[in-house]
């Protein structure tokens, strides 16, 4: 089996934290996520814009400064893979005085699925989300015109 085929999809989240206020809920879950062997964190890393537009990278010890959340766990996660251009392209979707958590993560739970489309000499040749909010107003819209 080649490279390509021994691992799952790469995908990437941005996750905005208007305010720069961060409550840490989301951290358990993607402990969660890794622990189950659904996805494997390449890259975790975060961006704040400031007032200004200037967009500058943080240090993880730094997010949590003031004592109430605990991200040690993922001290240390990057691949390398994530330069200053993705964090500062990253920065410039943000509100200036916001941060961001991006996320660079190996979709493990479709490894055997892609796996299996290659050896049928397929490829997968694009992946993308669809925002959860872009959903919520599209099926919102189709309700209405339906109703």
């Amino acid at each position: 089996m080649n490279e390509e085929t021994d691992i799952g999809p790469i995908s990437y989240l941005i996750v905005e934290f208007p305010g720069s206020k961060m409550t840490g809920e989301g951290f358990p879950a993607l402990v969660d996520l890794v622990d189950r062997g659904l996805i494997r964190i390449l890259d975790l890393t975060f961006v704040t814009r400031e007032i200004d537009g200037t967009v500058r990278a943080l240090e993880l010890r730094d997010v949590d400064s003031d004592g109430v959340l605990d991200l040690t766990i993922f001290e240390g996660v990057s691949s390398g893979l994530l330069d200053d251009t993705d964090l500062s392209d990253a920065g410039s979707v943000l509100e200036p005085g916001s941060s961001a958590g991006i996320l660079l993560f190996e979709n493990r739970w479709a490894m055997a699925f892609t796996q299996a489309v290659h050896r049928g000499q397929g490829r997968v040749v694009a992946a993308g989300y669809v925002p959860v909010d872009a959903l919520a107003s599209s099926l919102d819209a189709t309700e209405m015109s339906a109703g």
